[in-house]
């Protein structure tokens, strides 16, 4: 059951993101920063996917996904068709994923320590959805800021 709601959660949320940023009437404002905002659009999405595709499609999915958490908020300028293809990419990933986990394993503990202690892989999946929701209302908010 909860597996289910994440998948609807997760799918409604990524092709939102998929929307948000197609939105953007200037490709260029992805990456704009604006005074007293630390992370464009573009970096925030990439940080959405590389935090998806570490702790949903490596370690329950087996993508063999690295993560390097630096660049996604360093990398500039990447074009709006390749962040496009990453979301969807990642939609994947996560279905996959979430199509192989058990109830069982829900109860188990989540094999990274994220927070400053341990959580079970329930707890860490339903963080990852408002994890997403909290961003992607970052970027609609930046993509209406910058269009205003």
């Amino acid at each position: 059951m909860l597996i289910e709601s994440l998948k609807i959660l997760f799918n409604r949320d990524l092709n939102k993101l998929k929307t948000e940023i197609e939105l953007y009437q200037n490709e260029s404002d992805i990456w704009k920063i604006q005074k007293g905002i630390a992370n464009s659009a573009g970096n925030l999405c990439l940080h959405l996917i590389g935090n998806l595709n570490i702790y949903i499609g490596a370690e329950f999915g087996k993508t063999g996904y690295i993560r390097n958490r630096a660049l996604e908020f360093s990398l500039k300028d990447i074009p709006r068709a390749e962040l496009i293809q990453k979301i969807e990419e990642t939609i994947v990933v996560v279905n996959n994923a979430l199509n192989i986990i058990s109830e069982e394993e829900l109860k188990m503990e989540f094999p990274f320590l994220v927070f400053e202690n341990k959580t079970s892989t329930e707890f860490m999946l339903i963080h990852l959805t408002t994890h997403l929701a909290y961003h992607l209302g970052q970027i609609n908010y930046h993509r209406r800021l910058l269009e205003s």
